[in-house]
């Protein structure tokens, strides 16, 4: 493996000769190598074909979106730290096929590193500024032309009437083990699809989202501390800006793990919420509409509800998606997310009164 990374190294342009190649990451989704040359530091990736089925549709996506934000950073004067640079091979591609593997490769972003925790409530700030900067920096491109890299990832209702077709069908004989689960989605089902009526009404715009605004997705400065650029773009494709502000929040804002087992830990904190929201709006708020901004803090419970309609979906057809580490693993989820769900929906006005005094405070400035 490690001279056909270096062969690649070659074909991305790079001329230094390799000193040192790693392997990084757990390999679930993509193959991630770190390349040390003479002169410089590269990321090498294989992209997992059998989760991303087009993947020249997702180059060209992160093409056109790194491409403009280094535009208007160029234009600006500003620095390139705040956008991905992946190499081109001499015809100009930003992706290699060979076989049944497709490789990518981009500049190590240096004096950088990332984090899974979000108890330090400034590098969450730091975060949320990060993503609101990535939102701002594309707002007046045209979501629209965008490829959609997996179909209907957001469609809530889409994936509710998939769950309740699965609890008719029962598939795997599970639908007996989770009827207190179905009834808690059922009651909140018309609130959940909320986003969706929004859509068909019109009411909200189409913006570029970037579908994983985890914490780790944010590269932080080794040095100061400060957030310096938002990675992993393969899910870049339109959406609404409540999708990237509420499954921030679902993941950060728990106070627990995805897959706690002692629901007695799941809480939702509205200190952590705050911290996000502040960081986020400061970048972006003069670029949302009203109904955006009145919808952030529903984007939350939505993207929470969601992630418990997938997780129970998958433990209903034999758990058939989503990695398990162990059996009942996807039933874990599921319950975690939907206390997750209840306790956000509980603070929903102080989460819709928070954002809007941010807001506010935003257009003073």
């Amino acid at each position: 493996m490690k001279e056909t990374i270096a062969r690649l190294v070659k074909i991305f342009g790079v001329s230094d000769a390799v000193t040192a190649i790693d392997k990084i990451g757990n390999g679930n989704i993509n193959q991630t190598y770190d390349v040390h040359t003479e002169n410089g530091r590269y990321i090498v990736q294989r992209i997992n074909i059998f989760v991303f089925k087009k993947p020249a549709e997702i180059m060209q996506n992160i093409e056109r979106v790194t491409a403009h934000i280094a535009k208007k950073l160029e234009v600006a004067g500003k620095s390139r730290d705040g956008v991905m640079h992946f190499l081109h091979t001499a015809d100009g591609a930003n992706f290699v096929v060979e076989g049944d593997a497709v490789w990518r490769a981009y500049e190590f972003v240096p004096d950088s590193e990332t984090f899974n925790d979000c108890s330090d409530l400034d590098k969450l700030r730091s975060a949320g500024k990060a993503f609101g900067n990535f939102q701002n920096q594309l707002a007046d491109f045209d979501a629209a032309s965008l490829y959609e890299t997996i179909a209907g990832f957001h469609d809530t209702r889409a994936r509710l009437a998939l769950l309740f077709q699965h609890v008719e069908e029962d598939p795997c004989g599970r639908v007996s083990e989770v009827k207190a689960e179905i009834e808690q989605i059922a009651a909140f089902r018309k609130t959940a699809e909320r986003l969706c009526e929004l859509i068909d009404e019109g009411a909200l715009p189409l913006r570029v989202t970037h579908n994983d605004t985890k914490i780790n997705n944010v590269l932080f400065d080794t040095k100061t501390g400060e957030a310096k650029t938002v990675i992993d773009l393969d899910t870049v494709m339109p959406g609404l800006v409540a999708y990237d502000f509420g499954d921030a929040i679902r993941f950060a804002a728990n106070l627990a793990a995805e897959d706690e087992k002692d629901l007695s830990l799941v809480h939702f904190s509205m200190e952590r919420f705050t911290a996000f929201a502040e960081g986020f709006l400061s970048e972006v708020a003069d670029a949302l509409t009203e109904n955006e901004i009145a919808t952030l803090a529903l984007g939350a419970f939505v993207l929470t509800a969601e992630s418990a309609v997938r997780f129970l979906d998958d433990y209903l057809v034999g758990d058939t998606y989503f990695k398990c580490l162990y059996e009942g693993h996807n039933l874990v989820r599921t319950r975690c997310q939907l206390v997750l769900a209840k306790d956000i929906l509980a603070h929903m006005d102080e989460m819709n009164e928070t954002v809007a005094r941010i807001a506010a405070q935003v257009a003073k400035k």
